[in-house]
């Protein structure tokens, strides 16, 4: 039987980075795994994160919440370093 983490670990997103998504499409953390799965491997996905890790950040900050805000920036940080296509897209 695969656990949460071993998904998390198959969708090759962090766990920082499945919370930041289930917090900004509102669903529960195993949804978010699926949908963070799909983008992480898919060439339009990285732009899509890129954006609910931006967006979650931009709201984080406008509640004060400033010590949530920093840990979603590690999650775009390091989202960043271990998927380097994600800011090639022409897109942007």
């Amino acid at each position: 039987m695969l656990t949460i983490k071993d998904c998390i670990a198959l969708s090759d997103l962090t766990e920082a980075q499945i919370d930041a998504i289930a917090e900004h499409e509102h669903v529960p953390e195993m949804v978010a795994v699926e949908l963070g799965c799909c983008l992480a491997h898919s060439p339009a996905g990285h732009a899509r994160i890129l954006h609910i890790l931006a967006d979650d950040i931009a709201v984080a900050r406008a509640h004060g919440r400033t010590g949530h805000a920093a840990d979603l920036v590690a999650a775009l940080v390091d989202f960043v370093a271990t998927h380097p296509a994600a800011g090639l897209h022409p897109s942007q």
